[in-house]
């Protein structure tokens, strides 16, 4: 990233503030679109007032506010949007007549993190676990949004009530009485604290409460899969958590600093940065048949606690018939758009090993979308380690050969056409000609 006097600053102000995520979404945002800003975590100790108006009057572009500074920071600014003096709290802050006027796009990010997955709110009935502030700015943004009806759930029956003063939508129900809510279908939020300690349980134990969930989303998203989340999984309810609120309250105040729209495709970039950023990067393994991917690939994840996928059994049983079967009766090149399009679907992945077929890196594609997946190893075996691999192996529809010389000569073929892609491709090249897969996992710089 190239610094000068032109370029615009952009920050966000907190403390503690050093494990912020913002500097994730807003500067690949601006590497994306090309705009010559930079955004960085500003510190501030306790006085927020004379912060604000330095950075005003440094001439700095645009500011996000988080804790503790959220409702303080409102005492210091020339304007406050209708829906954040509402809520009661600011995190955005854009120029406005010589300093900064203050909005809140956390519930304008969660609305459009629901919108983003097909959900939309108007005339839905929801519920509401807790009733702290987080709730409280869900129920608001549910009646901006023309939500119908909000139950609203929590242990403490006196908090759940004191929501319902500005919010005549709402119907407060103490915990131990949730069976007074009607059987029917809800978006359901999960606004407690509950999820982030790993012995945490849920607010309701009760599946049948979740089985009136149509869809779920739980305001946590570290861990990423929290009791409650865990629960509409295994009860098979969509859900999500909330890194996608993180995500969209970003993209809405660098749209509102900018004036600019952010397309989806380069709201998926941003998510699959910080899905890295937050669950752990991805390891791609490329290589021709029989270098030990999928053994390797195994290894790795088993001793990295990291998940695994190996894309050719994916598109194995997505499509229900073998490799072979769907070059017999469709064509490679059909079997290329599968695998194409399997690759391209996988942007969200974090803290996976992914093994790939030998001819994944052919399209330019495949190697684009695949390198954006984290770090890139190469598993390089010689003609003869290959061939004593794969010769018997009726699993591969490239590799059918009458003799052991045929084989020989196809593999030698095929490794001079496709060894430079793997080299230029990777960041790192291992040769696994005399190394167990758990060797090969060990030495794997990532």
């Amino acid at each position: 990233m190239h610094i000068d006097g032109r370029t615009k600053i952009l920050g966000v102000i907190g403390n503690p503030i050093e494990h912020t995520l913002s500097p994730v979404i807003h500067n690949t945002l601006c590497e994306l679109l090309g705009i010559d800003a930079v955004y960085v975590p500003i510190h501030v100790e306790n006085d927020i007032v004379t912060a604000v108006n330095g950075l005003a009057a440094s001439d700095v572009y645009g500011l996000n506010v988080t804790v503790p500074y959220k409702q303080e920071v409102m005492k210091v600014l020339s304007g406050i949007d209708e829906e954040a003096a509402e809520i009661g709290a600011v995190n955005t802050l854009v120029r406005s007549n010589g300093g900064y006027k203050g909005y809140n796009t956390d519930m304008p990010g969660l609305k459009r993190a629901l919108e983003s997955k097909g959900i939309e709110l108007e005339g839905k009935k929801a519920i509401i676990l807790g009733a702290g502030g987080a709730a409280r700015a869900v129920s608001i943004m549910l009646r901006n949004a023309g939500a119908s009806k909000i139950y609203l759930v929590n242990r403490s029956f006196d908090k759940a009530q004191a929501l319902t003063a500005d919010n005549d939508l709402i119907t407060p129900i103490a915990q131990e009485d949730y069976k007074s809510i009607p059987e029917d279908k809800y978006i359901m939020f999960q606004c407690t604290s509950l999820g982030l300690k790993e012995d945490d349980g849920k607010l309701i134990e009760d599946d049948d409460f979740y089985r009136m969930a149509e869809y779920g989303y739980d305001l946590i998203y570290n861990p990423a899969v929290t009791p409650f989340l865990s629960t509409l999984d295994r009860l098979g309810i969509k859900n999500d958590n909330g890194l996608t609120m993180l995500l969209y309250q970003g993209i809405i105040a660098f749209e509102m600093w900018f004036g600019v729209k952010i397309t989806a495709e380069n709201a998926e970039r941003v998510y699959a940065e910080l899905c890295k950023k937050i669950y752990g990067e991805n390891i791609v393994l490329v290589g021709y048949m029989g270098s030990g991917k999928t053994s390797v690939g195994k290894a790795l994840a088993k001793d990295r606690n990291m998940d695994f996928i190996d894309l050719d059994e994916y598109i194995v049983q997505k499509e229900g018939r073998s490799i072979n079967d769907i070059f017999t009766y469709e064509s490679e090149e059909y079997f290329r758009n599968l695998e194409s399009k399997v690759i391209s679907g996988l942007s969200n992945l974090s803290n996976t090993v992914i093994s790939t077929g030998g001819g994944a890196v052919l399209r330019k594609g495949n190697r684009d979308n695949l390198g954006k997946l984290g770090h890139v190893v190469y598993l390089k075996a010689d003609v003869d380690t290959i061939v004593e691999r794969v010769k018997g192996d009726d699993s591969r529809p490239l590799l059918q050969s009458e003799s052991e010389e045929e084989l020989r000569k196809r593999v030698s073929m095929m490794l001079d056409s496709r060894n430079p892609y793997y080299e230029i491709f990777a960041d790192q090249v291992i040769y696994t000609d005399r190394l167990t897969p758990s060797e090969i996992a060990e030495i794997i710089e990532f």
